[in-house]
């Protein structure tokens, strides 16, 4: 397809935390970088943008895209019409573990899976997606489940899908096409693509090392110098940073502090991402019921269960809230 404008970012979903140089942000970057006259998604249906069903599927990078994209007034179009054929794939899996048979069958592709796991949990930058190498381990993974049980449901259907897809990319658009890293290298290996690839040159940049730091945070565990996060939270924009630093005061036993931050940041615009209103405000309400302020507690948890969307684990907190005040567990 000579004369495809399109420059194709893989995402990660949930897997972006892991990577400093491969964050939530540095896909953002990318984007804007290229500075796209449109924003195709490949990998979901005009229906699921629509429902924004990426949210309950942990797609980090859109929280930061899609907002970017509507504030520049950037035209997102969903392309996959055939995205709900993906879910085929975990579903193929649970009925084979149903039965001896099919658990054999599985663990003979088990190293697919670890090989896969261990690619996705390795710290990538940007230029690493243009390494033959890592596009080769990525297409080993499809092509051995498609070795294994044919194309179809096994894989997602990922093969035909990303064809279609491709047919539907415009030849003369300046764009960007987002797409699942594991429809990646089938996506690029239709499309014809110069050897000025703007993924060999990304420059990382002081929003992509503040969202590293996020991350961080949100993974916190002992063996993290946890001051050393507080300081480095500190110098850290918005009030993402405020509700990090509150759960680092909470898992050092010190309540108080950690109220104080949310306190601070219930009062200011924590709209974006929109993962944070539900959590913070969740969590907010624990801190509430630990310091024996069962009112605002309540108020708290009402809160997030009034929200347009909230993530599941933060509607869960709330519902539990309402019906028992938070208590730490004993240790």
């Amino acid at each position: 397809m000579p004369g495809v404008s399109v420059l194709v970012i893989p995402t990660l979903g949930p897997f972006h935390i892991l990577h400093p140089r491969y964050n939530g942000v540095t896909v953002l970057e990318l984007v804007k970088a290229h500075q796209p006259e449109k924003i195709f998604l490949a990998s979901y249906s005009p229906e699921e943008l629509a429902a924004q069903s990426w949210r309950d599927q942990h797609e980090i990078s859109f929280f930061h895209v899609l907002p970017w994209a509507e504030r520049a007034q950037i035209v997102v179009e969903a392309l996959d019409d055939q995205a709900h054929l993906k879910a085929e794939a975990g579903h193929f899996q649970e009925a084979l573990r149903q039965y001896p048979k099919g658990q054999q069958i599985l663990s003979q592709v088990q190293a697919l899976e670890d090989n896969l796991r261990q690619l996705l949990c390795t710290p990538r930058t940007p230029e690493d997606f243009a390494q033959e190498a890592l596009l080769e381990g990525l297409l080993a993974y499809h092509q051995g489940f498609q070795q294994a049980f044919g194309s179809g449901p096994a894989t997602g259907f990922r093969e035909e899908r990303m064809a279609k897809v491709a047919k539907r990319l415009p030849y003369q658009q300046k764009a960007v096409a987002l797409v699942d890293v594991l429809e990646y290298p089938l996506l690029v290996s239709l499309l014809a693509q110069t050897d000025q690839h703007p993924l060999k040159t990304h420059t990382p940049t002081e929003p992509e090392r503040q969202r590293s730091v996020l991350d961080r945070a949100w993974q916190l565990s002992e063996s993290d110098d946890w001051a050393v996060l507080l300081q480095q939270l500190q110098e850290v924009e918005g009030p993402e940073a405020l509700y990090c630093a509150a759960q680092i005061y909470l898992a050092a036993g010190q309540p108080e502090d950690a109220f104080d931050l949310l306190e601070q940041l219930v009062h200011t615009d924590f709209q974006h991402p929109a993962y944070l209103p539900g959590y913070s405000l969740a969590r907010y309400g624990q801190l509430a019921d630990l310091l024996g302020q069962r009112e605002k507690a309540l108020r708290a948890y009402r809160a997030v269960l009034g929200l347009s969307w909230v993530p599941q684990e933060a509607r869960e907190i709330a519902l539990a809230g309402q019906k028992t005040p938070f208590r730490l567990e004993p240790t």
